[in-house]
């Protein structure tokens, strides 16, 4: 009875506000999300601390730290407001009427094949949600999904971190892009022919290491990279009237395959296919509004002729 009447007392409201600070570690991204004012929200994570005579989140470099109990009560809270929503039924998320902002990580490259059926698609069905769009490393862009920074990352990610899932977009495979004039009449490349030739490596720094170079190692071999990019949407019109090669993933190259001055190929070596992800935070996994933008996502993402 005890356990009850404590129950009784308890504005269940605030776990949803718990259950959303946990996820955004951010009190405007929360009041954003909830559609409350910041005062609200802060005056709800005051009443919780006094409900769980704990911190919970704690302010540390500038960011709000989950403490080791909001840790060990945040996959029962967000088990058990699933199931709620579920008795609940649909009518519990409306897009229509939603009204928050999503952070999305990407390359130049997501951007292209994501955002302009995504974009298209929320005016329609979910007018109030907006976007934020950042682009960073693999290795940053995973970081903010894992500190609530970012709700979805995008691109290839061989190898993700515990508590991150991910749901396949696409297979992709590579092609090259040169010149067509540097070509001398050839409609591709053999491997002596691809490595004489100085190459475009698209990378966020440095030294990357690719799905290209990798393969190319694997038989023995390297190529000679004269210009390295940090984004892919000018690079292809860096090769006309270059003896330059560009291999990226084919779907890039879509726009430029009915161009006459450039050719497009298949790269005289193996290098396999990648599946194209996105990745998000496994406590966003019962939120119903990040579970719709998912599978918004995946019906609009590399559209047909792309």
């Amino acid at each position: 009875m005890h356990r009850v009447n404590n129950l009784r007392g308890i504005d269940l409201n605030l776990l949803v506000v718990l259950d959303a600070l946990l996820a955004e570690r951010h009190v405007s991204r929360t009041a954003t999300r909830l559609n409350m004012s910041q005062p609200a929200v802060s005056h709800a994570l005051a009443r919780l601390r006094v409900l769980f005579d704990d911190s919970l989140l704690i302010r540390r470099g500038g960011q709000l730290v989950p403490s080791s109990k909001a840790l060990e009560i945040m996959p029962a809270l967000s088990a058990a407001l699933r199931q709620m929503r579920e008795v609940l039924g649909p009518g519990g998320f409306d897009p229509a009427e939603e009204k928050r902002t999503f952070r999305l990580a990407m390359s130049d490259y997501g951007s292209a094949v994501i955002l302009p059926g995504l974009l298209k698609m929320l005016r329609l069905e979910a007018p109030g949600i907006d976007l934020v769009i950042t682009q960073s490393s693999r290795e940053a862009m995973l970081r903010l999904v894992l500190d609530g920074e970012c709700d979805l990352a995008f691109g290839v990610f061989p190898d993700l971190p515990e508590r991150l899932e991910a749901g396949q977009l696409a297979v992709e495979r590579f092609a090259c892009l040169a010149d067509r004039e540097s070509m001398a009449g050839r409609e591709c490349l053999e491997m002596e022919d691809y490595l004489s030739r100085p190459h475009v490596l698209l990378a966020m720094k440095d030294g990357a290491n690719t799905e290209i170079d990798t393969a190319l190692r694997a038989v023995g071999q390297q190529r000679r990279i004269a210009v390295t990019l940090p984004h892919w949407g000018n690079a292809p019109r860096l090769i006309h009237g270059t003896d330059l090669v560009l291999t990226v993933a084919r779907n890039a190259l879509v726009p430029y395959e009915n161009d006459p001055r450039l050719i497009v190929f298949e790269p005289p070596f193996t290098i396999p296919p990648f599946p194209f992800v996105q990745v998000w935070h496994e406590r966003r996994g019962g939120d119903p509004a990040h579970l719709w933008l998912r599978n918004a996502v995946a019906g609009v993402a590399f559209p047909p002729g792309h």
